[in-house]
C-alpha cells in the first residue's frame, strides 16, 4: 500500500485548521477555515475524488480523527460522505481507547508502536492509505521515509505562523512533480513523489 499525504497548505507552509474556525486553535491560531474561500469544486473536487477512489484506508492523528468523526456521520447519503464513513480508518493516539472510536470502521493503532503498525500496513497489498491533515502524524511519517506521495493544495494566502507539515530536521528530501493543476481561485493542486535516488 502507498501512503499519500493530502493537505490544504498556505504559501508559508501552514496546514493548521483549514476547514473550521474552531478546528484547532493551538498556539493561539485564529485563522481557522482559511482555505474555504479558495475552494474551487471544478478543479479541486475531481482531484480529491481521484485520490479517494484510489484509497483503501485512512490514517489519522487524534485531533483530526475527532474533527472528522464529528462531521462525516451526519452527512450520510452523499457519495463522498458515504465513502468516508465506510472506509477503514486507523488512528494514532496515546490518549484515546478503542471504545472511544465510535466512527464506523475506526481502529486504534498500538500506542507503543504506531509507526511499526503503519509500516506493517504499508506492506499489505492494496491501494493507498491517505493521511488527511494530521500534521503531527504526517511529520513522523515524513521523518521515517514512509510517504509515497504528497497531494498538496497550495493556497494563495500567508498565515504568519501555525502548524506546518514538514519536519524541521535539516534533512533534504528531493521530490519530483507528478502533476499540477491551477484552480480558478489561484490554488495550485500539486502531486509530488520522492525522487528516485541517483545511481552512484
Amino acid at each position: 500500500m502507498r501512503i499519500i499525504l493530502s493537505d490544504f497548505m498556505s504559501l508559508d507552509g501552514v496546514v493548521q485548521a483549514p476547514g473550521g474556525r474552531e478546528e484547532d486553535t493551538d498556539g493561539g491560531f485564529r485563522h481557522g477555515a482559511w482555505s474555504m474561500p479558495f475552494f474551487d469544486p471544478d478543479a479541486m473536487g475531481p482531484v480529491i475524488g481521484e485520490v479517494m477512489a484510489a484509497t483503501d484506508a485512512l490514517l489519522f492523528g487524534r485531533r483530526t480523527w475527532q474533527t472528522m468523526a464529528a462531521a462525516w456521520p451526519d452527512r450520510a447519503g452523499d457519495p463522498f460522505a458515504d465513502r468516508m464513513n465506510e472506509i477503514d480508518k486507523y488512528v494514532a493516539s496515546r490518549t484515546l481507547t478503542q471504545d472511544d472510536l465510535t466512527w464506523t470502521n475506526s481502529k486504534l493503532l498500538p500506542a507503543a508502536d504506531a509507526l511499526g503498525a503503519i509500516r506493517a500496513l504499508r506492506e499489505q497489498p492494496g491501494g493507498a492509505m491517505q493521511v488527511m491533515g494530521s500534521p503531527s502524524l504526517a511529520r513522523q511519517l515524513i521523518s521515517n521515509d514512509l510517504v509515497d506521495e504528497y497531494r498538496l493544495m497550495l493556497e494563495p494566502i500567508l498565515l504568519g505562523g501555525g502548524k506546518r507539515l514538514f519536519p524541521d530536521d535539516r534533512e533534504a528530501r528531493p521530490l519530483e512533480l507528478v502533476s499540477a493543476t491551477t484552480a480558478s481561485t489561484g490554488v495550485l493542486v500539486c502531486a509530488y513523489r520522492p525522487a528516485a535516488a541517483e545511481a552512484s
